[in-house]
């Protein structure tokens, strides 16, 4: 599948939350009883102030990728379940003035090609916050290789949220995010023709 005819821009993600969750349902693995609990958590945060979300779009109009986050705010859930393992890890500070990425997912037919470095780039450029979070299986994974590609550094390990079977990581990063290092020029002998 090419993704040359995948656009990424802002997505009204109430109206697509449906087509959201399947993609996160595809890339997750979420049951059915999670995408229903999911549906409710994700119109919910896009109440909150500064919440705004972007999607990776085909030509024909398919979301095949989406991201939102919101400027973290210490009275939601998430942050009261992560502030105690910052705090043992003295890096509880970065639960202020964060801007959260709360889901990031691209269709698994999609990955590997950019799209969910595009779209945590595009969303992330346009925060007011100097800094983000966001958490993520706490395993080797792409998503983390690629958190740590764009500056992500752990804040805290083995965080254990209620009714979740494996631990996560809480991993935060200056803003601007880091962009792929600019190719090398070569330094070996020049080619013969």
């Amino acid at each position: 599948m090419d993704d040359a005819d995948v656009t990424i821009g802002p997505v009204n993600l109430a109206a697509r939350v449906d087509e959201a969750l399947a993609v996160q349902a595809l890339a997750f693995g979420l049951s059915e009883d999670e995408i229903v609990v999911r549906r409710h958590i994700v119109l919910r945060h896009l109440l909150n102030p500064g919440a705004c979300a972007y999607g990776a779009t085909t030509a024909d109009g398919r979301l095949v990728g989406f991201v939102y986050g919101m400027p973290n705010d210490r009275s939601h859930w998430w942050s009261g379940v992560v502030e105690p393992y910052l705090r043992a890890a003295h890096t509880v500070e970065w639960l202020d003035d964060s801007f959260v990425i709360t889901e990031l997912h691209v269709h698994p037919a999609h990955q590997g090609r950019g799209l969910g470095r595009g779209l945590i780039t595009t969303i992330t450029d346009r925060a007011e916050q100097p800094r983000s979070i966001l958490s993520a299986i706490d395993t080797e994974s792409p998503a983390r290789a690629l958190y740590r590609a764009l500056g992500y550094t752990d804040l805290a390990r083995m965080v254990h949220f209620p009714s979740a079977p494996r631990p996560y990581a809480v991993m935060g990063a200056p803003l601007p995010l880091r962009r792929k290092p600019a190719a090398r020029p070569s330094t070996g002998p020049p080619a013969r023709n």
